[in-house]
């Protein structure tokens, strides 16, 4: 039985592999994007099936969220899966950024890394709570989380807190036979982190390399099925043992 599936950050990277791999198994996938609306263009061009909708919204504005919600419910005819794979990522060590700056990155990165993940995933989950919908919430979270990242400690603390709340989501709506579970990866070859990839960065994993999108979207397509509801509330670490925990 095919699946409506809504993909946040689904214009490129992480988020459009996702978005393949629902489609390849039948599914009608919601393809949101922020910004990035050629792109994202380009990723509902190249989903296989049909059905599939574009909706773009501004995850930092809870208005714009409901909007976001209720277009892919209208658009899929409802939503059974979630995937909050929406993020921003902005450089900002400490020793080399002004006061001013460091308030904006942190700001802009939790509204829409933990804010605008928790209001859609609020939303959703009503969505499927009053439908009786046994659905799947699935968020990409990260080793940062854990390991820390110092160029960028607000999109490590938003990572560990959207792992947190995966895990409080898992027990509150088990009740209501929704399962919600995590992915932590490390380095993943996209566009966004190109320019970071260097020698060293591939050396952490003993594997010699870092995931491929392809390998993330595997792990989140496995945790949403209907075969891993006993996986609800796991963070599953995706970073080839660069990092142990």
């Amino acid at each position: 039985m095919s699946r409506n599936v809504l993909v946040t950050g689904a214009a490129r990277g992480i988020g459009r592999a996702v978005a393949a791999a629902f489609a390849a198994s039948g599914d009608r996938v919601a393809v949101h994007y922020g910004t990035r609306r050629a792109e994202a263009e380009d990723t509902l061009a190249a989903l296989p099936g049909e059905g599939h909708v574009l909706v773009g919204a501004d995850l930092r504005d809870p208005e714009a969220v409901a909007s976001l919600v209720e277009r892919a419910v209208d658009g899929l005819g409802g939503v059974d899966v979630l995937v909050n794979n929406a993020a921003v990522n902005v450089a900002h060590p400490l020793a080399d950024t002004s006061y001013e700056e460091w308030r904006a990155a942190w700001r802009e990165t939790m509204d829409v890394n933990v804010f605008g993940a928790a209001n859609v995933s609020y939303l959703v989950a009503r969505h499927m709570i009053d439908r009786g919908v046994r659905g799947r919430i699935v968020n990409i979270g990260s080793r940062g989380a854990y390991k820390g990242e110092p160029d960028h400690p607000a999109y490590g603390a938003a990572k560990a807190a959207l792992h947190s709340l995966g895990q409080s989501l898992a027990v509150a709506l088990a009740p209501h036979g929704i399962a919600v579970a995590s992915v932590a990866p490390g380095f993943v070859a996209t566009e966004r982190v190109a320019d970071r990839l260097s020698d060293a960065v591939l050396a952490q994993s003993p594997f010699g390399r870092v995931a491929t999108p392809e390998e993330v979207a595997s792990a989140v397509h496995h945790l949403a099925s209907p075969g891993a509801v006993w996986s609800s509330g796991a963070v599953l670490d995706l970073n080839g043992a660069s990092h142990l925990r």
